[in-house]
């Protein structure tokens, strides 16, 4: 390949330099020092590459925010369990499964070996509506930025259900609200013909 498609494909590899490149924010030089240093796959010129990716920048889409129109709820008292303890291998539900629950746990998400329940600790927040992945990427993004550890995230048709300690409940319903109202484009960042 040549140094402008390996440059490219560096870039692409790095989400977060992508999206800078896309909002007109990346200093093209500290990013090709940068990636120099830390893509293996990536040799050459650091003046070459700074503008390999000048001008990858250019023929990119511009960044634009919107509001995703997602509506976001909470829930207390939720725990996350080992999912044999809820569901048997056929998909029934496990009534002598363990929680305390005296068999009421009727999970509220499934996600591989884990299952959300009621009774615990921790607070599920649900999100509805228009949340594609770049969304829930974005959403998911602000929360760890703010500090807020996901302890479990599932995703299905038009809902997302996230996972974090109680404690962490009202900021990261605030965040998530927050975060919906500012999503940038969820387009690939294609490269304009």
């Amino acid at each position: 390949m040549s140094l402008a498609a390996d440059t490219r494909a560096a870039v692409r590899a790095h989400p977060f330099l992508h999206d800078s490149l896309r909002a007109g924010v990346l200093n093209h030089a500290a990013a090709a020092e940068w990636l120099l240093d830390h893509d293996p796959d990536l040799e050459g010129d650091p003046d070459a590459v700074a503008t390999a990716i000048r001008r990858f920048g250019g023929n990119l889409e511009d960044v634009d925010h919107a509001d995703v129109g997602a509506s976001v709820s909470m829930r207390s008292g939720v725990d996350v369990v080992d999912r044999a303890a809820i569901v048997d291998g056929n998909g029934r539900r496990n009534e002598d499964g363990e929680n305390g629950q005296d068999g009421d746990t009727h999970p509220l998400a499934i996600v591989g070996d884990v299952a959300v329940v009621p009774g615990g600790n921790r607070t599920a927040l649900r999100v509805t509506g228009s949340v594609a992945p770049g969304v829930l990427g974005h959403a998911t993004d602000r929360l760890r930025i703010a500090g807020i550890e996901v302890r479990v995230c599932a995703a299905g048709g038009e809902a997302v259900l996230l996972v974090v300690d109680r404690s962490a409940g009202v900021d990261a319903l605030r965040v998530l609200e927050d975060a919906l109202t500012t999503v940038p484009g969820c387009g690939a960042g294609s490269v304009v013909e």
